[in-house]
């Protein structure tokens, strides 16, 4: 397999070559690991491991500039001596606010773009957008794919869109979106999961978060045997980052275990797997206070998001 593929036919004949997914099979196996219980230090291990890989999301048009600096600050200082989280996500407008708060801390700072949630706007305002919130000082982009484009079978335009805000994006890197929950099959996940790391991308991401359904374990391990076998056909690592609807710790251990079982070790690490999430690090935090003193602090100890 060519390292760049430039032609539809190409991208066409390598993405339906593809094996398919078995559907059943894959909520099966998610299923069973779902039932791994992990106990003690190693649960410990795994709730400050989930707070790291946390990307602390706020996404609302009622987002202000005092709620962002405030989850900034909470980013910063979860409480409890946990660990800082991977970065902060927000609108473009607000990246120069939270950059203001987060520079030079070494938590990113991750800006969804591109006419996000849609992903229909003309390229050159979406290459606009990326360019304005990199300017500003984000770290990370998290664009969207023109869901119609690739649903349509225009491979090439999604491929060429990726280059070019991969491109846009200069030192930060690339988050892409799919949309899972608007690809309809387990087998479009995966060629839109190849064909997005074929375009570059550091990370592929599940969802905006504004679409059910979103994260979802299957969808997730399909996405985690991509990059694995990308990362053996081709020797780049490629990062997952499922987001939307996981809440509870509870939640969180389910897809470190997929990580492990699926694509090894060596991606439970925040530069290869991350949580897309507004409310999981709470959950996170009672559930470490309780470990630690053996009492639940309950919601009112922690911040609201």
């Amino acid at each position: 397999m060519p390292e760049q593929v430039h032609t539809e036919s190409s991208l066409r004949r390598f993405l339906h070559g593809l094996p398919g997914v078995d559907t059943v099979g894959a909520a099966q196996r998610t299923a069973m690991l779902g039932t791994r219980s992990i106990k003690t230090t190693a649960k410990a291990y795994a709730i400050d491991l989930a707070i790291r890989m946390t990307d602390l999301t706020t996404l609302e048009g009622a987002d202000t500039p005092g709620k962002v600096r405030a989850l900034c600050q909470k980013a910063l200082h979860p409480g409890a001596g946990a660990p800082r989280v991977a970065a902060v996500c927000v609108y473009p407008s607000m990246v120069a606010t939270a950059h203001e708060v987060l520079r030079g801390s070494g938590v990113e700072l991750a800006s969804v773009a591109t006419a996000f949630p849609s992903g229909q706007a003309p390229l050159a305002v979406r290459l606009a957008d990326t360019a304005a919130a990199v300017a500003d000082g984000a770290t990370e982009i998290d664009m969207v794919i023109n869901r119609g484009a690739f649903l349509a079978g225009r491979y090439l335009e999604v491929f060429e869109e990726i280059q070019a805000v991969k491109k846009t994006c200069g030192p930060a890197h690339l988050k892409v979106i799919m949309e899972t929950g608007e690809l309809a099959t387990l087998d479009n996940v995966r060629r839109a999961s190849w064909l997005c790391m074929l375009a570059g991308a550091d990370f592929i991401k599940t969802s905006t978060g504004k679409v059910t359904p979103a994260a979802t374990l299957p969808v997730t391990l399909v996405m985690l045997e991509a990059v694995r076998d990308f990362a053996a056909a081709h020797g780049r690592t490629i990062g997952v980052k499922p987001a939307g609807g996981i809440r509870t710790t509870k939640d969180a251990m389910k897809y470190l275990v997929l990580v492990n079982e699926t694509a090894g070790p060596d991606w439970l690490d925040p530069a290869r797997f991350r949580f897309g999430a507004s409310t999981l690090l709470n959950d996170l935090l009672m559930q470490r206070t309780k470990l630690s003193t053996g009492h639940y602090g309950g919601p009112d100890y922690f911040s609201l998001d």
